[in-house]
Order: structure tokens, then sequence, then C-alpha cells
């Protein structure tokens, strides 16, 4: 039986990374986490194929005319990420659920792309000042990067209501509990529906 795609998306420092993570290391869902595509260089002992599909910028410009990815984002200028329809196929095609960490514009048009074979999730935070203190206290960005991604999130929090699923990470827990359940049901109700 084909595997389903689960679609993780929020705001930065709202804990999407770390509820995905956790969902993982529990290992009660059969879920693989799809590997990302970018055209920058490898950093590292990153490995292609493993960290990321490195592509060079010809590559992934020729994958982005060939409609061969689900979604990209060109992040920074010249800087592109993306989830290639590939990637998506392979894990699916061996009966796995797929796990995506993606932004939120990128979520909503996984989530037109798949259909009911797709259950979108929207991780939001409490509220925009929490969210400060988060990004204040990770203490890896400036004070001006903060206000950025502050900006940002206030943006990115209208998408909300067009995800299956919004779940407030107010207690990571309990968010990690609700994001679990939400997944389970979704695949138990596939397993006799979809």
């Amino acid at each position: 039986m084909k595997g389903k795609i689960i679609i993780i998306s929020a705001p930065s420092g709202t804990g999407k990374s770390t509820i995905i993570n956790a969902l993982l290391d529990r290992g009660e869902i059969d879920m693989k986490f799809s590997i990302s595509a970018t055209n920058r260089q490898p950093r590292g002992e990153e490995v292609h194929g493993v960290n990321y599909y490195f592509l060079s910028d010809d590559e992934f410009r020729s994958a982005i005319a060939q409609d061969a990815f689900v979604e990209y984002e060109e992040v920074y200028p010249g800087r592109f990420y993306g989830t290639l329809k590939s990637e998506v196929e392979r894990i699916t095609a061996e009966g796995h659920n797929v796990i995506l960490d993606i932004d939120v514009k990128g979520g909503v048009n996984v989530k037109k792309l798949y259909g009911e074979d797709a259950l979108s999730i929207f991780i939001q935070p409490p509220g925009l000042e929490v969210l400060r203190q988060r990004l204040t206290s990770r203490a890896t960005d400036s004070a001006e990067a903060i206000e950025q991604r502050l900006a940002k999130a206030e943006y990115e929090l209208s998408f909300a209501p067009e995800f299956d699923r919004v779940v407030v990470n107010d207690s990571l827990d309990r968010a990690v509990a609700e994001v679990d359940t939400v997944i389970k049901n979704f695949l138990s109700v596939c397993v006799e529906e979809c």
C-alpha cells in the first residue's frame, strides 16, 4: 500500500523541527523524513543523498523548469532549497509515509498537489511575544534578524486557516502528543477510506 504525505509547517522558532524529531524518535508512526535538494555546497561531513541532494545551479534551475519539485523556495538570493517529487514518490512507493518539514507556502502548495493523500499541520506559537522570547533565548540571531523573523512569522500566521489542522505549541509535550494523535487519526482513516 502506498504511503501518505505528512506536511508540517510553522514560522521559525515555533518548535516544528523539535516536534518532528520527537515523533521520529518515538518510532510509533511509519514515517520517513524527506531529503531536500539544494544548490549550495556540502558543509563539513554532509553527504549527497543523506543530508541533502546537492545540485549545481544549472541542475536546480533545470529541475524547476522540468516541474521536478513538489515545492521549492529561493531562501536567499541564488540559494534554493526544495523537495523533489522523485523523493516523495520513492518513499511513498515503498509503503512508508513521508514527513515534510517545509515553509508555509510550500505546505499549502503540497497539500493542493496531493489532496486527500496529504495531511497538512500548522504549528502555531501561543503569540508573537512568546515567539520573540524563544528566538531571543536561542541566542543565534542578531536583534535585527529576530525582527525580520517576527515580521515573516506574522505574515506566515495568515496561512494557518489553509491547513488541515492548527496545533498551538504552548507546551512542547502537549503539542507533540496532539500532532501524534492527528497523524495517527489521519493514517487510520486513510487505511479505511483513502
